[in-house]
């Protein structure tokens, strides 16, 4: 019978929640802060110091906000998808560990909810449920702009999910386990290398490019925020949401990226391990944490950065980059990873067979992302609006022989004036 008091499961919990929670509120204030200097912006700054607690004021604004409904829409789908979003956020993280063991009273707790044996595969299972959310909010408003959003994030979600799920598989494949004790356990002590950290993310580099592109097109994030697009859709899937729904569905995206962050961490880049610098057993533990805090801030920023600097993609290369690339090269990969693991079981391999195997996969798998772009240059030629070059050729022609602008061609406007 197990003898754990109750407080000690209960403890590591809330742990998780806070940190997940506390951070998702951090990364709200500090996109808007990192942004506004990018754009030379101030960004918030009134409201507490530095503008700390504006996402605070911004959350009880969002809470007591007239809450509209439109009249068409479908009420209990309407109101249960925020609500999916948000829960299948917090059911991801379950699995991920945010620091070591600490002892309380006797009890060793690991801050960890749950180290189950299918690990990761909860991860990829709940993160999955994400899609539902913003399919059924686009189709329970029976407005146009939201259905197109909703059918946008399936098929991006699909897509990516698939790539993703093939770069987990190379960690699978690589640890002998699904379960993310082992995973972070497996990237201890020294790499291909003496002297290199045991990190994931450079023996199998590939999988964790296609896991770093595949985050930001599972989280929704710019440049891949297709199911949004208000240049396009106004806002997607939320256009008919507003109030509190419409904040359930903001923190969800905002989650997205500290859990995806996580995520990353915890399967390429050691999750909280990391030196101890020879400090007391009764504050190492606190270095854990400080390492895992660390690893998935740079994961933030970079979810920030991408947003401050690259413009959207168009939908259909954003279709292409997944079926045509990713998923081709996570496939090949995971079957490489695959040989590579028997050879090592069958008699072992010098560091340096190590090393040169590894340069070869990289190689092929550089090989996989170039073929196909060559391929794609060489069709019909585009111009930056993704016309056909043929058609600028056509107005040419017309307009050497004189003929007037082609039907629906305005007859305004200051190039036409001049």
């Amino acid at each position: 019978m197990n003898s754990t008091p109750f407080w000690a499961h209960l403890i590591p919990v809330v742990a998780v929640f806070a940190f997940f929670l506390l951070t998702t509120a951090l990364l709200i204030w500090a996109e808007r802060r990192v942004v506004g200097r990018m754009q030379s912006r101030i960004g918030p700054n009134r409201i507490g110091p530095f503008g700390v607690l504006q996402t605070l004021v911004d959350g009880v604004k969002m809470f007591f906000k007239e809450d509209v409904t439109p009249s068409m829409v479908d009420r209990p789908v309407f109101n249960v998808a925020p609500i999916i979003a948000v829960v299948s956020g917090f059911l991801a993280i379950a699995v991920i560990p945010i620091g070591g063991t600490v002892t309380i009273a006797g009890q060793e707790i690991t801050l960890q909810i749950a180290d189950l044996e299918v690990g990761m595969l909860w991860f990829l299972a709940m993160s999955s449920l994400h899609v539902y959310s913003n399919f059924l909010a686009g189709w329970a408003s029976k407005s146009p702009y939201p259905l197109i959003g909703g059918v946008r994030s399936s098929a991006q979600m699909i897509s990516y999910e698939i790539a993703q799920g093939l770069a987990i598989a190379s960690v699978f494949v690589y640890t002998g386990s699904l379960r993310v004790s082992d995973i972070v356990a497996g990237q201890a002590g020294d790499g291909l290398i003496a002297g290199m950290p045991g990190w994931y993310a450079i023996p199998l580099f590939p999988a964790f490019v296609i896991f770093l592109v595949g985050m930001v097109a599972e989280a929704g994030r710019p440049p891949f925020d297709l199911a949004e697009a208000e240049g396009e859709l106004v806002a997607g899937f939320m256009t008919e949401y507003s109030g509190l729904r419409f904040g359930m569905f903001m923190l969800a995206e905002f989650m997205s990226v500290v859990v995806m962050s996580a995520a990353m961490v915890t399967l390429f880049f050691g999750g909280p391990s990391g030196p101890t610098f020879g400090l007391p057993d009764g504050i190492a533990w606190i270095m854990p944490i400080f390492w895992f805090v660390l690893k998935t801030s740079v994961f933030i920023f970079l979810f920030i950065w991408l947003r401050g600097s690259m413009p959207r993609y168009r939908y259909d290369k954003l279709m292409d980059l997944g079926w045509k690339v990713l998923i081709p090269v996570g496939l090949v990969w995971v079957l490489m990873t695959a040989g590579y693991v028997l050879l090592i079981q069958e008699g072992g391999l010098t560091a340096t067979t190590r090393v040169i195997l590894a340069g070869i996969a990289g190689l092929i798998a550089i090989a996989l992302v170039v073929v196909p772009t060559a391929g794609a240059d060489q069709s019909t030629p585009t111009d930056a609006t993704g016309d056909d070059a043929t058609d600028d050729a056509g107005e040419a022609a017309r307009a050497d022989r004189g003929d007037d602008e082609p039907t629906g061609a305005g007859t305004t406007g200051p190039g036409r004036n001049a």
